[in-house]
């Protein structure tokens, strides 16, 4: 799989569970989708569903998907498989697959996820995905992840988890404007160290416990298998069993 992200949470496996699978509950936290909604099956057959991100106030891009959960594996992890695909012309993306795996480990849950998609446009679109698209796919999989840990772990929602971010940063900016703003009162050299010592604090100090990060996540898979049911591996017997949607 070409994007890896794993987070570690101190929750338990059903609430995680329900909150990543749920669309109602899972639309709230991934950055990745403003919508996402069940479409009819038949009992005991994969779940369908609809996606929908909103790029601009009026403009959405959509496609659809099929999954398939394992709820009670004998190693007590659980797994959910899935394909999706976009026939939305300005949808980089035009099918891929992927899964989620929740592994426990002692008083940590291990959650993590590996997908891969195939992008359109020729070559590019290739390059495109390589330059910009795919490294920020994997950031956004990163903060939501991070999201979802501190919904779980201390019950801060998505909204306002959001609302947090959106207020460092804008502090951090000000701090930024607010030192080139010095620039009448300050000699030029002083300035110039500064400005660029404010800038580098804004850019590499920690993001403040209540707000998402996407570097409190792993980004590749673990050398070695940690906890039960360690392994990264995808599930690939349960991906063969979905269609394409």
């Amino acid at each position: 799989m070409g994007l890896y992200v794993e987070a570690r949470i101190r929750a338990g496996l059903d609430e995680v569970w329900d909150r990543s699978q749920l669309p109602d509950r899972h639309q709230r936290w991934d950055l990745r989708f403003s919508e996402i909604d069940y479409l009819p099956c038949a009992p005991g057959e994969p779940q369908r569903f609809r996606y929908a991100t909103r790029v601009l106030t009026l403009l959405t891009v959509d496609g659809t998907g099929v999954s398939a959960g394992e709820r009670n594996r004998p190693d007590g992890t659980r797994t959910s498989a899935l394909r999706f695909a976009s026939a939305h012309p300005l949808s980089l993306i035009e099918e891929g697959r992927g899964y989620w795996r929740y592994v426990p480990d002692g008083a940590e849950l291990r959650f993590l996820t590996g997908y891969d998609y195939r992008p359109r446009w020729g070559r590019f679109g290739r390059f495109v995905d390589r330059l910009l698209f795919r490294p920020l796919m994997g950031w956004a999989t990163a903060w939501s992840f991070d999201r979802l840990r501190l919904w779980c772990e201390r019950g801060i929602t998505p909204e306002r988890s959001l609302r947090h971010a959106l207020a460092e940063l804008a502090a951090r900016t000000a701090a930024v404007l607010a030192t080139a703003a010095l620039a009448p009162v300050l000699p030029t050299a002083v300035l110039a160290v500064t400005v660029h010592a404010v800038a580098a604090a804004a850019l590499l100090l920690p993001p403040l416990p209540v707000t998402p990060a996407a570097r409190r996540c792993l980004r590749r898979p673990p050398e070695r298998p940690a906890g039960r049911g360690g392994s990264a591996a995808a599930p690939t017997a349960l991906l063969a069993t979905l269609e394409q949607p």
